[in-house]
């Protein structure tokens, strides 16, 4: 694992300055990679849902089928009560509510997972400028990255690979450089 340093800056422009600031201060290029978080809840927006139902654990289940209960009721007493309808058409009626009642559960319970995704995350979103630093040179690194302005400055066990900091998760909630420290000691 190797030992990173990071800060968060609002443009590329002002990423960018301050990465010549840590050349002129004896790192490589290798060494800094320049990338952009997304906000909250917006990481992997190209998968799609899939298309299918994914009943998953007994909570999902109970929305499913909380869902498919009531549109069931709902398709019988639309159609079957009120157009006094024959029992095929009731069946079916009640069949067409259940199914669309059972997506509909479906999908609170998707909206809930994604909302209670979005509040735990931390991480805000920004041109985040990453450092490959050795345990002699990381306080010269935060150093640099403080005076610049870089709000969120962190501390990070990663793997770093061809001058990117290959397993980044935006998701995870990030370490303070000074907390990182604090907790060594």
């Amino acid at each position: 694992m190797s030992l990173i340093v990071a800060g968060r800056f609002t443009t590329f422009p002002a990423a960018e300055a301050v990465a010549e600031k840590l050349f002129a201060r004896g790192f490589i290029e290798e060494d800094v990679n320049l990338f952009f978080v997304n906000p909250r809840g917006m990481h992997a927006r190209h998968t799609p849902h899939p298309v299918h139902v994914d009943v998953g654990p007994p909570h999902h289940r109970r929305n499913l089928v909380m869902g498919a209960v009531a549109g069931a009721v709902v398709g019988i007493s639309l159609f079957g009560a009120l157009l006094m309808a024959s029992l095929p058409s009731t069946v079916i009626a009640a069949v067409v509510g259940a199914w669309l009642g059972a997506r509909i559960g479906a999908g609170w319970q998707r909206r809930a997972e994604h909302e209670e995704r979005v509040h735990r995350e931390a991480r805000q979103s920004g041109v985040l400028l990453a450092v490959h630093v050795s345990a002699e040179n990381q306080a010269t690194a935060a150093e640099v990255l403080r005076e610049a302005g870089a709000d969120d400055l962190e501390r990070a066990s990663g793997q770093w690979n061809g001058g990117h900091w290959a397993d980044f998760d935006p998701t995870q909630t990030p370490t303070p450089y000074g907390q990182a420290s604090a907790q060594r000691a």
